[in-house]
C-alpha cells in the first residue's frame, strides 16, 4: 500500500479524497491509501480524512505519496517540499510556471528515485479520444482551435499556463510545436482577456490558439481544422465515460508506482509535458514584450 496525503481541498482535492477511499475496483488504485490533508484553513475533517500539517506528512515514514491540488502559483514550491522527502508526486496541470522550474523537478525526482506525474485529464475524456480518432490519418492543412471561458481566479497565474491543457491537445493531435507570434488584449476592468498565439507544426503547417476569457463566455471549445480530405468544424460527440476522468487519472498514477509504465512511455510523457512548458512559455513572453 501507498499511503497519501492531499494537498489544497477545493474540488481537486476532494475528489482525490474521495476516489482514494472508493477506488475503482480491480484496479491499481486500490494500493492507495489516504492518509490525511492539508490546507493552510483549519478545518474538520474532510470524508472522514482528518488534517495533518506539511511537517507531518513530509516525515511520516506511511505517507509515500502527496497529491498537490493547490492553486496552480503555489505547485512548484509543495512539488519540491515533497520530492525533497522522497515521495512521489501527482500534480495538477499545470506543473510549474516556468520550463526551467519544470526540469529542475524532473531531475530531482530523478535523483530521489521517485515518481513525478502531471495530471492531464483532457487527454482522457471520450471526447478528446474521439477526436483524435478523427484527425488520425490526415493531412492537416491548416487549424483553429478556440477556448473560450469564465475569468480565472486568483493564483492561477499566466492565462497561457492555466490553458495549456487545449496545448497539449495540439501537440498531442499535430505533434511538435513551434511558436511564431503571440498577442493577449485584455480589459482588466471588466475582468477580460484573449491570447492569441500563432503556431507551426514540424512540416510547416499554422495552427491558431486562442484563451479568451470574461464574464459570461461559455466553457467551450471551437475548432476549425483544414485537411487534405476535408474541415473539422465542430467537436464530435462522445458518451460520457463509464469512469470518472480523475479516477482514471489515479489509475495511471497508480500504475506508474507499481512499475507497470514502460520506461519508454515515461520518457515520452515528459517530453511533452516539458515541451508544451516549453511553448506556453515563449507564448507568454512574447505576450509580455
Amino acid at each position: 500500500m501507498f499511503g497519501a496525503v492531499v494537498v489544497g481541498i477545493g474540488i481537486a482535492g476532494w475528489v482525490r479524497i474521495r476516489d482514494m477511499l472508493a477506488p475503482l475496483p480491480g484496479s491499481a488504485a486500490e494500493k492507495l491509501s489516504v492518509r490525511g490533508f492539508i490546507s493552510r484553513r483549519s478545518l474538520d475533517r474532510q470524508q472522514g480524512v482528518s488534517q495533518i500539517s506539511v511537517e507531518e506528512a513530509v516525515s511520516r515514514e506511511d505517507i509515500q505519496v502527496a497529491f498537490i491540488c493547490t492553486e496552480n502559483v503555489a505547485h512548484e514550491d509543495n512539488i519540491r517540499t515533497f520530492l525533497q522527502a522522497g515521495k512521489h508526486v501527482c500534480v495538477e496541470y499545470p506543473m510549474t510556471m516556468t520550463y526551467k522550474a519544470a526540469v529542475e523537478l524532473w531531475d530531482l525526482a530523478q535523483e530521489k528515485g521517485v515518481i513525478l506525474h502531471e495530471e492531464h485529464i483532457e487527454l482522457l475524456s471520450e471526447e478528446y479520444r474521439q477526436l483524435k480518432r478523427e484527425v488520425e490519418g490526415k493531412i492537416l492543412q491548416e487549424g483553429t482551435l478556440h477556448f473560450t471561458g469564465g475569468p480565472l481566479n486568483p493564483g492561477f497565474g499566466s492565462q497561457v499556463f492555466s490553458g495549456i491543457a487545449r496545448l497539449t491537445w495540439l501537440v498531442e493531435l499535430f505533434g511538435e510545436l513551434s511558436v511564431i507570434a503571440a498577442t493577449t488584449k485584455e480589459d482588466p476592468a471588466n475582468s477580460y482577456r484573449k491570447t492569441t498565439a500563432k503556431l507551426l507544426t514540424a512540416d510547416n503547417r499554422p495552427l491558431t490558439w486562442i484563451e479568451e476569457r470574461g464574464p459570461g463566455l461559455p466553457r467551450a471549445k471551437n475548432i476549425n481544422f483544414q485537411f487534405d480530405s476535408g474541415t473539422l468544424t465542430q467537436m464530435p460527440s462522445a458518451p460520457r465515460g463509464a469512469v470518472g476522468l480523475f479516477m482514471q487519472d489515479l489509475i495511471y498514477f497508480s500504475d506508474k508506482l507499481a512499475g507497470q509504465v514502460s520506461p519508454e512511455e515515461l520518457h515520452r510523457e515528459k517530453i511533452r509535458i516539458l515541451h508544451c512548458l516549453l511553448l506556453a512559455e515563449r507564448i507568454h513572453q512574447l505576450c509580455q514584450s
